[in-house]
């Protein structure tokens, strides 16, 4: 995987002189200040948002990648080479149904023994702060703290922004 996988073997001793890794710093710094240029040219990140190309971007990006794993100019190991004579069988992960009820048990219990008005006022907060422009990280680390669940803060956020869905125009 390291040779085939990561160009570690594009040249001799990558690390023996700081050239070759002074070269792929360059090389991706200008990338991400060509991205960077494409994304101000919408006028920042929200419009490129909702102009669909961080989405066009990564669908290309994917396609790329896959014509060239397809073609064999992009090796992965054990998809297009150095890959199994016969296919090992699949077996799908199965949860013990115990554990889904323990984990029920546990969240119930949580939710009967933490302080729910402490729980609500940090909620409260973290919905202030959304609804504003303050930073949304410290009312959300504080609801956290008070124990209020990972789906109760998004429910918060959810209120207040929606769900974001992509355009469907490339």
């Amino acid at each position: 995987m390291l040779a085939y996988e990561t160009d570690l073997t594009s040249t001799v001793d990558p690390f023996a002189g700081s050239y070759a890794v002074e070269a792929m710093t360059d090389e991706v710094e200008a990338a991400a200040l060509a991205l960077m240029d494409k994304v101000a040219a919408y006028g920042g990140a929200v419009e490129a948002i909702e102009a669909g190309f961080q989405k066009r971007e990564i669908e290309a990006s994917a396609f790329r990648i896959a014509q060239q794993v397809d073609s064999g100019e992009r090796v992965v190991v054990g998809v297009n080479r150095f890959t199994l004579d016969e296919e090992e069988p699949y077996e799908p992960l199965r949860v013990d149904p115990a554990i889904e009820v323990e984990q029920a048990q546990r969240l119930a219990r949580l939710r009967t023994t933490r302080d729910n008005a402490a729980v609500m006022a940090a909620l409260n907060d973290l919905r202030a702060a959304a609804e504003g422009n303050d930073n949304v990280l410290y009312p959300m680390r504080e609801a956290l703290r008070a124990y209020a669940t990972v789906g109760e803060v998004c429910d918060t956020l959810r209120a207040v922004w929606g769900v974001y869905r992509p355009s469907d125009q490339l």
